[in-house]
């Protein structure tokens, strides 16, 4: 294609979802295809995490849809071991530059611009050099609107006082002075990862302050696992899920039940979660974070003093020989939902709640298959990031709901079925053999209709209460 400026599509960022929506199109389309980023290399925010950093679903579940990332291996050793393994930063930087090298670039239909920003209207500048290029293209694709971002580049929204120690987690491995102690700011999987790495590097449990302004609910990651030997495992939880929520008198004791069953985990029974954010940890993982006694929950941080740390409902002292861990940086971003094909542009968004690159995938299959920008908007429902309980809710309801849709259309359904980044339709296409598989289907297909009856009476309810 050259460096003339013209390409079908201008996708704008290269991060998982740019990567997964333009893989598609290369596959099932001839476009051609410019892809700007900022990054001097392919991988998005992945290029910023921590070292320490790892996908927290199995690696088979990420990526593009044609090429596999790792070798489809077990954990042998560690906290996720007898579970698929799940890829470091690293691995996953290298496998984009991979995907871009090997099989995009070579088409001769991508054109890369990395250290670039997209201003608007077609112009490109280049970071380094300040050069403006135009591209005309037919459809501009947004794949930089879910604005994941990570601590290293993101300043936390707390005041620092001077001579505090304030880090990333990127900063953890480069201690070299043993600390008076620990305290790590924020309740999500970013600030799980540092507190299992600090207790990985034998600190003692009793020097880490955890500041958790809200709790979580997390899956179980045992439940979210590829492969035919956990087909059963996989639909079963479905099944109870499903089956939980269709039998609920209520949203407490739905939650109540879904934990008792396993389907849902929290960090402390005795603290009811007010957050879900699809966190994804193991039973060893809970297990070993429960060694941290020391748990703030006193709201948000509002500054951290040379002595104090001021939070929304009180303070807690600190010193100059604490070295805090900021993890508040907003991995997935609650954003307005917007149409995702719009004339002559794409936002790409969630369909699947928490599958990003799945989502990205199967936006690009059905910008590929269909010709119209209404049935296209019928078929990817957004299924925007959850937040809160009621998100657990609303995700539940609107990927089922989805999931309906898509398997009423031969074509999708069987899209879907041979989609590697889609474990889930693969374990209730037609291709299950095993009796005891078909009836767990047959007993999803059942509740279904209840469950999904039930969680809009929920939603409502928390409406109304909200008013």
């Amino acid at each position: 294609m050259g460096m003339n400026g013209v390409s079908d599509y201008l996708v704008v960022g290269a991060g998982a979802m740019g990567m997964a929506f333009t893989d598609v199109l290369m596959n099932e389309t001839e476009a051609t295809v410019t892809i700007v980023d900022r990054h001097g290399r392919p991988g998005g925010h992945w290029n910023d995490s921590y070292p320490f950093v790892r996908l927290h679903q199995p690696s088979s579940f990420y990526g593009v849809n044609s090429r596999a990332l790792g070798t489809n291996q077990k954990d042998l050793v560690g906290l996720n071991v007898g579970l698929y393994e799940l890829a470091s930063g690293t691995e996953v930087v290298t496998y984009f530059d991979q995907v871009m090298n090997q099989q995009f670039l070579p088409t001769g239909r991508v054109n890369y611009l990395p250290m670039c920003e997209y201003v608007g209207n077609g112009t490109v500048r280049n970071l380094a050099s300040g050069v403006e290029t135009h591209i005309e293209a037919a459809k501009t694709v947004d794949a930089t609107y879910m604005n994941v971002t990570v601590p290293s580049v993101t300043a936390p929204s707390y005041e620092v006082a001077e001579g505090v120690t304030c880090i990333p987690p990127n900063g953890l491995p480069n201690i070299h002075d043993t600390p008076e102690g620990y305290v790590v700011v924020g309740g999500g999987k970013t600030a799980i990862d540092s507190c299992l790495w600090l207790l990985d590097n034998s600190v003692d449990p009793d020097v880490i302050r955890w500041v958790v302004p809200r709790d979580q609910w997390m899956l179980d990651r045992a439940s979210i696992q590829p492969g035919d030997e956990f087909a059963e495992q996989a639909l079963r939880r479905q099944v109870e899920t499903m089956e939980i929520v269709a039998a609920s008198v209520d949203a407490d004791q739905m939650f109540d039940e879904l934990v008792q069953q396993g389907a849902l985990l929290q960090f402390d029974h005795s603290v009811r979660p007010t957050m879900y954010r699809c966190c994804t940890v193991t039973v060893a993982e809970l297990e070993e974070l429960r060694r941290i006694r020391n748990v703030v929950r006193m709201g948000r941080v509002q500054k951290i003093g040379t002595d104090h740390i001021h939070l929304d409902h009180g303070q807690i002292l600190t010193s100059r020989d604490t070295v805090h861990v900021d993890c508040t940086a907003d991995g997935l971003a609650n954003r307005p939902v917007r149409p995702i094909f719009e004339p002559n542009h794409l936002t790409l968004q969630t369909v699947r709640t928490c599958q990003q690159v799945f989502s990205a995938a199967f936006i690009a299959h059905v910008e590929a298959t269909y010709d119209d920008d209404v049935t296209k908007n019928e078929i990817c429902t957004v299924v925007p990031h959850p937040n809160d309980t009621s998100g657990w809710m609303r995700t539940t309801r609107d990927n089922a709901l989805n999931s309906i849709r898509w398997n009423a259309d031969p074509g999708l359904k069987e899209w879907l079925s041979n989609a590697r980044l889609d474990g889930f339709s693969r374990a209730k296409g037609d291709k299950v053999r095993d009796s005891r598989q078909q009836e767990l289907v047959a007993r999803i297909m059942e509740a279904t209709p209840a469950a999904l009856a039930k969680l809009d009476q929920y939603l409502e309810d928390g409406r109304a209460v909200a008013r």
